[in-house]
């Protein structure tokens, strides 16, 4: 197979591995696409190759910017607490069949920023309640699923602000198909290398079965405590219906669960959080007992408060995760302002729920046993960056013994 030499040619070729990577669908496999409107395009390769690819029914929901701002703009303000429960409550009953998922990220990174904060806290809640049963089966990984990237006329504006409309769009499509493996002569193979690696980093660490890590830098002394019989992940993993996806297309990170109760000392990001439509940039805060209690960020203020007020859950981590500053997506020197990709560029963490799938032996613990491991439970899972070339991280043993992992953002010896 030669390199794809055209825009359709990678487009069908990410469509391909969406499907073959990402998903891996099964033969009679249902698959639910979300996806913004500008990705029409992708949702149709991604349809072409799923069907066959052997799936019984692909259904898509699309997403349009401009009637998600009407809502904001005029309808009344004692609507903002709803939620359409019924959609949600169709997707969990979907999953709960064995429909696989697919999200397609590509919306305006910064499309709530100038709305009114508090109806787009009440709506993010409302949203995040209705979606809990759908998402747990997915942080659950009870089903396979994925998510990938549509490059957006809106998106590449904030991306490339400086390149005519076309021109930023035709670079961002470049940067999403690189950072997405699709370039070159066989992407799947590619993929299959690429998780070995990852493969590879996470059995190390699960052999070494450290008590912490250690981030420390400019603004950062940061200990993470990991949660009683944590488990590494990376790279491609066996949803618990027995299908090996990709969730996330790109992905960088080797990551697991930390103790929702034993997370101390502070930290600065180290890049912008976009969140729902909003920006929010220069986040420090301080953690004691696992907890925030103290937080700031220099813009976005308001909602960050607003993000951690959502639920208990929300002051306390959900995920670690460990990047090299060197990885293909920071070594663009691109800024996505979209966390499927500024995750992959840097090691970050997550406020809100654990993946307990990052977890071992939990299929008979009770909700309360989990939460006595370490486990963290919340309506919301934000990832957000804390390393670079100026973090060091350490990895702490049982007996309080050290061990270097990262020097400068960079895995000091190569698992």
């Amino acid at each position: 197979m030669a390199p794809a030499s055209n825009h359709a040619e990678l487009l069908d070729r990410l469509g391909e591995v969406a499907v073959r990577v990402g998903l891996n669908i099964a033969h009679g496999q249902q698959l639910l696409i979300t996806a913004p409107l500008d990705a029409v395009p992708l949702v149709r390769r991604i349809t072409e190759h799923a069907y066959r690819a052997g799936a019984s029914l692909v259904s898509t929901f699309y997403s349009d910017d401009e009637t998600t701002l009407a809502r904001f703009r005029h309808a009344p303000d004692d609507t903002f607490d709803t939620a359409a429960k019924w959609l949600h409550d169709g997707m969990a009953e979907a999953y709960r069949a064995g429909a696989a998922r697919m999200a397609i990220t590509g919306g305006n990174p910064t499309l709530l920023s100038g709305e009114n904060h508090d109806r787009v806290a009440r709506a993010s809640r409302a949203g995040s309640l209705a979606g809990r049963p759908a998402m747990e089966l997915i942080t659950n990984f009870a089903i396979n699923w994925s998510i990938v990237a549509c490059a957006t006329p809106a998106w590449a504006q904030q991306v490339f602000p400086d390149l005519e409309p076309e021109q930023a769009l035709a670079r961002l499509w470049d940067a999403i198909f690189t950072a997405s493996r699709v370039t070159n002569a066989d992407p799947v193979a590619e993929w299959a290398r690429h998780n070995e690696i990852l493969h590879r980093r996470s059995a190390w660490l699960n052999e070494r079965r450290f008590a912490a890590l250690h981030f420390r830098g400019p603004d950062t002394d940061l200990t993470v405590g990991l949660a009683d019989g944590h488990a590494w992940a990376g790279g491609s993993e066996p949803a618990r219906n027995g299908i090996i996806c990709n969730p996330n297309i790109p992905t960088e990170e080797v990551f697991t669960t930390p103790h929702a109760r034993r997370v101390d000392g502070t930290v600065r990001a180290t890049k912008p959080l976009f969140h729902q439509g909003t920006l929010i940039d220069d986040i420090a805060v301080r953690f004691e007992g696992g907890r925030i209690v103290e937080a700031s960020a220099r813009v976005g203020q308001e909602v960050l408060t607003r993000i951690l007020d959502t639920d208990e859950g929300a002051r306390r981590l959900g995920e670690v995760a460990l990047v090299p500053a060197s990885s293909p997506i920071s070594s663009s020197g691109i800024l996505f302002r979209n966390t499927l990709f500024d995750e992959n560029a840097a090691s970050h963490i997550a406020l809100g729920q654990s993946y307990t799938k990052c977890m071992l032996d939990t299929d008979s613990l009770t909700e309360a046993q989990l939460a006595e491991r370490g486990a963290n439970t919340s309506f919301i899972h934000i990832d957000w960056m804390i390393g670079s070339n100026l973090i060091d991280v350490d990895a702490i043993t049982h007996d309080g013994t050290r061990e270097s992992l990262m020097k400068q953002g960079e895995w000091t010896s190569q698992p």
